[in-house]
């Protein structure tokens, strides 16, 4: 089993790059984590969102194979504390599909990307940049991986 994160854009700032690339080296300790980083769509006005979240979707979906669990970073996801979250890593590694998490871009999914989804997660009730949801993510996977295997990141 693998996971994947399909991201939206490259990440701008050097102090979130510095964090992402930090954590990405400590959860390849664990499992193969892919960050998969799509080209910006950009379709001249504003004011065409729709478009933008379809063509989006369509380059979403070339990534995801028929097989992956598809999970959508949504602020209509289920919240899970980092130790539910471990277990739910567990759960869907002993299911056997690779994982696929995504966070889209900014104005959110396509109505196809949500009928693919076999699940939604959200990391906070608060809204955050796209950019740093991509390294509190990937801190989460790593402090998962940390609490499975008992080690002492995680305090309780």
């Amino acid at each position: 089993m693998k996971i994947k994160l399909i991201v939206i854009g490259k990440t701008d700032e050097s102090y979130l790059k510095e964090g992402i690339d930090k954590y990405l080296k400590r959860l390849r300790h664990y499992i193969s984590f892919e960050m998969i980083v799509l080209n910006d769509v950009s379709v001249g006005k504003k004011t065409n969102i729709i478009l933008q979240k379809d063509l989006e979707g369509k380059l979403i979906l070339e990534k995801v194979n028929l097989n992956d669990y598809l999970v959508l970073l949504d602020e209509n996801g289920e919240q899970y504390t980092s130790i539910n979250f471990s277990k739910y890593i567990q759960k869907r590694m002993n299911a056997g599909n690779d994982l696929v998490f995504v966070i889209g871009g900014p104005f959110g999914f396509s109505e196809e990307i949500y009928s693919r989804a076999n699940a939604k997660l959200s990391l906070s009730k608060m809204t955050f940049s796209h950019q740093m949801i991509r390294l509190f993510f990937i801190e989460q996977t790593y402090r998962a991986f940390t609490i499975l295997k008992g080690e002492k990141y995680h305090h309780q």
